[in-house]
């Protein structure tokens, strides 16, 4: 036996394995190449079997390039386009976004998605997959809506850069240049601005939507004039940090502003849509209105929440505590309140309550944070399970 010990074994159990037998003072491991291997192995595993967790839950299919051989690594953009019910403007887009990249730059790439389209869109995109080896085409089995729409494209996406459009031929492909110059420039948020938007009622949506704009900017501190543009491009590094659910792609600036983003915003002209009907009316207002005080709630108190809770709860205790103080001194001095001050005895209680009910939901938000937040304990490297002494020697 080595150094010099014949007769003791000690027997070793690793955290996350079986137990093994090795020498006093020599673990036995595993070469750092096998090790980073087996790693990226089951990273991969792990990965994959996510995206089809997560893709199978929204019923996605996807329809991958058939020709032109395997992904080209080093993919520069980007284009992904949402559809949902476009078949008459499928071809039209392919055909103006495909001549501008072309001559705009070499490494590019298209990924569209079928949001549970009940025409012939996902036949044309398929198509159009069979013949440009450059295109990937994502179909979701229903209408999932446009955020999950992004979210499955962005999830396919190969670029370092997104360039993102609606598919209804309203954007400009001739101002996809203007979004990478200002990509080139460092800026991690592009968002393109209307300043005209022919075909759309001043009462039901421009002036809805511009209140919409200037309080979001507001109240998230984001000097954005346009968040509801669909025409945006985002590093994908970014894009891919933040989670996105329900209408949130409309607020993605103000989302990627809590990442430390460079956003910048640049004039966009929207054309007249030539085919179908929009799919946004004075319907989306009202949630649009809700999601206004959802968002700056969510970055400013998300992961403080008595900062809010116990705020406005602190307040009614202190406001109840005095009303209670000045009504007990006047029960010492012999007033009824019951008969004198009944309603402010009532509301005095309501108040007490309600702080100190806040200030539990302020409480429980904590918790529920610092269980989010916080890591398990690291496991001891080893532990010395016995030690045997077998035809030891004197």
């Amino acid at each position: 036996m080595p150094f010099g010990i014949p007769n003791l074994t000690w027997r070793v159990r690793q955290p996350m394995g079986r137990p093994r037998i090795s020498e006093p003072g020599k673990i036995p491991q595993e070469p750092p190449s096998r090790v980073r291997d087996r790693q990226d192995r089951a990273c991969r595993a792990v990965a994959a079997w996510n995206a089809h967790y997560a893709f199978a839950k929204l019923g996605v299919q996807v329809h991958f390039r058939t020709t032109g051989g395997e992904r080209k690594s080093g993919m520069k953009y980007s284009v992904v386009v949402p559809f949902f019910n476009e078949r008459d403007s499928v071809v039209r887009l392919y055909r103006d976004v495909k001549d501008v990249m072309e001559e705009t730059c070499d490494s590019f790439e298209f990924v569209f998605v079928d949001d549970g389209s009940l025409d012939n869109t996902f036949s044309l995109l398929a198509e159009i997959a069979d013949q440009d080896n450059r295109v990937t085409v994502v179909r979701l089995q229903r209408n999932y809506g446009k955020t999950e729409a992004l979210v499955a494209g962005f999830d396919h996406a190969d670029g370092d850069f997104i360039i993102a459009m609606d598919g209804d031929l309203q954007h400009n492909p001739q101002e996809i240049p203007l979004f990478i110059q200002k990509l080139e420039e460092g800026y991690d948020v592009v968002c393109g601005m209307r300043v005209a938007r022919p075909g759309d009622s001043l009462l039901f949506k421009r002036i809805p939507s511009r209140i919409g704009n200037f309080l979001m900017a507001k109240l998230t501190g984001v000097p954005i004039h346009d968040f509801v543009s669909g025409f945006k491009a985002y590093r994908t590094t970014l894009i891919r940090e933040i989670p996105l659910y329900g209408e949130l792609q409309r607020f993605l600036p103000a989302l990627a502003a809590t990442y430390g983003a460079r956003i910048c915003e640049i004039p966009i002209h929207i054309a007249e849509r030539p085919h179908g009907k929009s799919h946004y009316g004075l319907g989306r207002a009202i949630p649009f209105m809700f999601d206004i005080l959802t968002i700056p709630f969510m970055l400013r108190y998300v992961s403080r929440p008595m900062h809010f809770f116990g705020s406005i709860g602190l307040m009614g205790i202190g406001l109840g505590g005095a009303l209670g103080a000045w009504l007990m001194v006047n029960l010492l001095r012999g007033v009824n309140i019951l008969n004198e001050h009944g309603p402010l005895l009532f509301f005095t209680t309501v108040l007490l309550l309600a702080g100190l009910v806040l200030v539990s939901f302020g409480l429980i938000g904590e918790m529920l944070v610092r269980h989010h937040y916080q890591k398990p304990r690291a496991l001891r490297d080893s532990e010395v399970l016995r030690i045997t002494k077998r035809h030891r020697k004197l």
